[in-house]
């Protein structure tokens, strides 16, 4: 499956608009990784661990999204946009969203 934040995919006609598509994936972030994100907070640098969950999120969203395109009947998702949020009573959880509109498509 073909999944880009392009409107087309070059070299294929969209045969088939299906329909807008989303994934979530909602992570929390443990109390180690809170710790050592303090302490790059008060010395600088980069927060690893918040950076490793980053990217699992949106791995995941990123994946639920194709797989539920995929149940449509779709070979790609166009258009796809992703976005962050923070959940939980002190923020402690992660919500990272994918959507895009899942389509049908053909090469030229």
């Amino acid at each position: 499956m073909i999944l880009t934040t392009t409107q087309s995919v070059d070299g294929f006609v969209i045969t088939d608009y299906i329909g807008i598509e989303f994934g979530e994936a909602i992570t929390g972030v443990n109390f180690l990784k809170d710790l050592g994100a303090s302490f790059r907070d008060i010395f600088g640098g980069r927060s690893k661990g918040y950076e490793e969950e980053l990217i699992e999120a949106r791995s995941e969203a990123l994946l639920e999204l194709e797989r539920r395109a995929a149940r449509l009947g779709a070979n790609a998702v166009v258009g796809i946009k992703i976005d962050y949020e923070t959940l939980g009573e002190a923020n402690g959880m992660l919500m990272v969203t994918a959507s895009g509109t899942a389509v049908k498509i053909n090469r030229k």
